[in-house]
């Protein structure tokens, strides 16, 4: 994955690289995880306790979670449900249903990106997007 910058944070990421001695990317890896750390701090308790809890599992154990993917069934019936709310043709029920599962799959993106993230600082070699799929 690439990601464009505006120049001025490019000049300043080079700046810091040559103070510390240090790639580029790995500063840039750096502050991600911290800016990522603090979002986690506006979780709920329950979930915060999930992901750091993570950091205490193995390589295999992370990868697995890092490779999980939501069910075909469950992906299916969102969609499903997606193309009724985009019609107005939901019940209550289905609007609940849709929550729920939009809730599931965000907290699934959130373990396996954590995950990924672990790996990562362990030194596992590959792309955060190569680890989640």
């Amino acid at each position: 994955m690439q990601i464009q910058l505006p120049e001025y944070l490019s000049s300043r990421l080079r700046q810091l690289a040559a103070r510390r001695q240090e790639p580029v990317e790995k500063i840039v890896e750096e502050r991600l995880f911290t800016a990522l750390d603090k979002e986690l701090d506006e979780l709920p308790t329950a979930e915060q306790a999930e992901l750091r809890a993570l950091h205490h599992l193995s390589d295999d154990a992370l990868r697995a979670i890092a490779g999980e993917q939501m069910s075909a069934d469950n992906q299916a019936q969102i969609s499903q449900l997606m193309n009724g709310q985009s019609k107005g043709t939901l019940t209550q029920d289905q609007q609940e249903l849709l929550a729920a599962l939009v809730d599931r799959g965000e907290q699934l993106m959130l373990r396996k990106a954590e995950a990924a993230a672990i790996l990562v600082r362990r030194g596992y070699e590959g792309t955060l997007n190569n680890l989640m799929s």
